[in-house]
């Protein structure tokens, strides 16, 4: 009969024993992170992107600084009907770091807001607000500023003059 307990109890013991080894493994120990059902993915981030230019100052592509040659940067965005808008949101970032090292650069303030943008029968009409003409002088950098925002609208095919404006403003705007 001891004989008989000895063996219960040590049988007992390794069930036991195995019984919490399962418990332990399949119910108290984090479950590994599994991806949720389709509804619950965020949809807010955009799948689809597209290239457009921003351009630029480069005294290393234009030693002589001719004040209206810019050049060409290529970002990439999430995809957006309002192509026109987008590359002059990435015009008003400025220059990237890595870009910086290229010798690029802006000579528009940092700052500056769209107030609209307009594209009719070829002509596009931009209204910046005041940031775009603070402290601006000197007939050269007026002429590197409207290069850069009317050649980052040209890149459109739909596009064939640019119209800047400040709050409405055209005529007495961006002076030397």
């Amino acid at each position: 009969m001891k004989k008989n307990s000895i063996i219960f109890v040590i049988l007992f013991l390794i069930v036991a024993a195995g019984s919490y080894a399962f418990v332990q493994k399949y119910y108290f120990v984090s479950p590994q992170p599994v991806e949720g059902p389709e509804f619950l993915k965020d949809e807010s981030k955009p799948e689809e992107t597209i290239t457009v230019q921003a351009f630029f100052n480069n005294n290393m592509l234009d030693p002589e600084f001719t004040c209206t040659k810019v050049f060409p940067v290529e970002r990439v965005i999430p995809k957006t009907q309002a192509v026109g808008r987008a590359a002059l949101e990435e015009l008003l970032k400025g220059p990237t770091g890595p870009e910086k090292e290229e010798s690029f650069s802006t000579s528009i303030n940092p700052g500056v807001k769209i107030q609209s943008l307009v594209i009719e029968n070829g002509v596009a009409k931009v209204d910046f607000d005041e940031q775009l003409e603070f402290q601006v002088g000197g007939s050269c950098r007026v002429s590197a500023i409207r290069a850069q925002i009317t050649e980052t609208l040209k890149q459109f095919p739909t596009v064939k003059t640019v119209v800047i404006s400040i709050n409405g403003r055209t005529e007495d705007i961006l002076q030397p």
